[in-house]
């Protein structure tokens, strides 16, 4: 059995001793110190990734909550009869704010108030600082829906579009395919003001950041090509999966990604962990079976 908590995970009546491999080593020697001071002897603890950056105050209230919810767990196991619910994790809602809430994000707005009590409840535990981010919407004041007022429809509309702008005017096709994904890089609008390599090497790195955003969001997994534009520098191929990479780390989910080949592709894998967004929103059509086209009836006479 394990607790997770928002940076660490408690393993109770455990030697497990580990720290997120995601983390570089610097920062995996800096945790691996708070570690040795706050771990329980007779408790095994994991330091997630969330962990990064954060104060040795923050793991160790983390690990106390943890403590005491174990300590509730074995108090209810010793006087309630069996067979008894002793624990259970949290609701959808409340995971999500202990996988994702960060103070990176402006606020969390919730129309349910009986959900936005047990969401700020628990940040409160968590995070006091970041309490007042938890915000009730009143849908008996408001005139419109909480979809509605921030537009949640359009960016999910959006995000199931195969086609994808960018900044400068470039754009993105995503295609799915019955054994990977397939994503390519265009100019469109971005003819740029200087050479040709300049403007296809900064269309390119915007597709690449883009391009990690995309597959979070629509979480698509498998293998995936990447067709980029072709650049002549080899110093640009580089650097354009460098930024890749890098816009890659914020991805929970692992990914694998190899260098770009001369013709511009690039070969990438993504751990499938359940359906994508296209999947969840979308059946296959009845008339083409999936394919996207229809033959021509006169030929099959």
């Amino acid at each position: 059995m394990s607790l997770p908590g928002r940076f660490v995970v408690l393993i109770p009546n455990s030697s497990t001793y580990g720290i997120s491999k995601r983390l570089d080593d610097g920062e995996r020697r800096r945790l691996r110190n708070i570690l040795d001071k706050v771990k329980p002897p007779q408790h095994g603890v994991i330091v997630r990734t969330a962990a990064e950056g954060v104060t040795s105050e923050e793991i160790s209230s983390d690990v106390r909550r943890l403590l005491s919810q174990w300590e509730q767990i074995e108090n209810l196991a010793n006087t309630t009869q069996a067979p008894a619910l002793l624990y259970r994790e949290p609701d959808m809602a409340v995971r999500v704010i202990r996988e994702e809430f960060s103070d990176n994000y402006r606020s969390v707005v919730i129309d349910d108030e009986a959900l936005y009590r047990d969401v700020h409840d628990y940040v409160s535990s968590i995070s006091p600082a970041l309490a007042d981010r938890i915000e009730f919407y009143d849908r008996s004041t408001e005139p419109l829906s909480i979809f509605e007022r921030h537009h949640v429809h359009e960016q999910v509309h959006k995000a199931l579009d195969r086609k994808v702008w960018l900044p400068s005017g470039g754009s993105l096709i995503i295609e799915h395919t019955e054994a990977l994904t397939v994503i390519d890089v265009n100019t469109g609008k971005n003819v740029g003001s200087k050479s040709l390599e300049e403007t296809v090497y900064r269309n390119n790195l915007e597709a690449a950041i883009e391009i990690a955003k995309q597959l979070r969001l629509r979480d698509i997994g498998g293998i995936i090509v990447i067709d980029f534009i072709d650049m002549e520098i080899k110093g640009n191929r580089d650097d354009v999966v460098k930024v890749f990479r890098e816009a890659l780390a914020r991805d929970k989910t692992r990914t694998q990604v190899f260098d770009i080949s001369e013709l511009g592709l690039v070969e990438m894998t993504r751990k499938r962990i359940g359906e994508g967004l296209l999947e969840s929103f979308a059946t296959q059509c009845p008339d083409c079976e999936g394919r996207g086209v229809q033959i021509h009836p006169d030929l099959l006479v």
